[in-house]
């Protein structure tokens, strides 16, 4: 049996989610690691939501099984998977990759409000900015009560993408 190696990537809006993930990805094709990676943002895009899955984690699953299923048929072991709730969807992507035999690693990448602020403040030009901001302190609260034991808390304020990349690679031991 294939053992896969899943690492989750989260934390609440302006933390460095996709940037980080990104540069965990550089460095892997940089040291020639075979690997894939998912942003987890576009697993759930549809409007309406299907009248039997409100929360879209069926949807979530279903998109992740069948892209993970075109990368595990090509030969990979390695799936880098980015979004907001990452470390508390373990067990949807996991099933989504077939169950059991998948060792997982967690990363809450984490911030302070004034980095979250300025980092939104820079990327959100319309009329969203408070509401993005209040939903980001929400989950991030949300996150740090509830992430399971053994998930790995990285902080990213005042760091470069690739240093917070390289402690998220080694939290992995990839």
């Amino acid at each position: 049996m294939t053992t896969y190696e899943l690492l989750l990537i989260g934390g609440g809006a302006g933390v460095g989610k996709t940037s980080v993930a990104w540069e965990v990805s550089a460095a892997l094709r940089a040291r020639g690691t075979a690997h894939c990676f998912i942003e987890g943002d576009y697993m759930d895009q549809i409007h309406p939501a299907p009248a039997d899955d409100p929360d879209r984690s069926a949807i979530t699953e279903r998109n992740t099984a069948a892209l993970w299923a075109n990368y595990a048929a090509l030969g990979q072991r390695r799936l880098l998977y980015s979004n907001t709730m990452s470390v508390l969807d373990e067990p949807l992507i996991r099933r989504a990759m077939g169950g059991d035999a998948v060792r997982s690693t967690r990363v809450l990448l984490t911030a302070e409000e004034a980095t979250v602020r300025a980092r939104l403040a820079g990327r959100e030009i319309g009329s969203q900015l408070d509401a993005h901001l209040a939903s980001s302190l929400r989950k991030a609260r949300h996150l740090d009560e509830r992430a399971p034991a053994g998930t790995v808390r990285i902080p990213t304020d005042g760091r470069t993408v690739q240093d917070i990349a390289l402690d998220v690679l080694r939290a992995a031991a990839w």
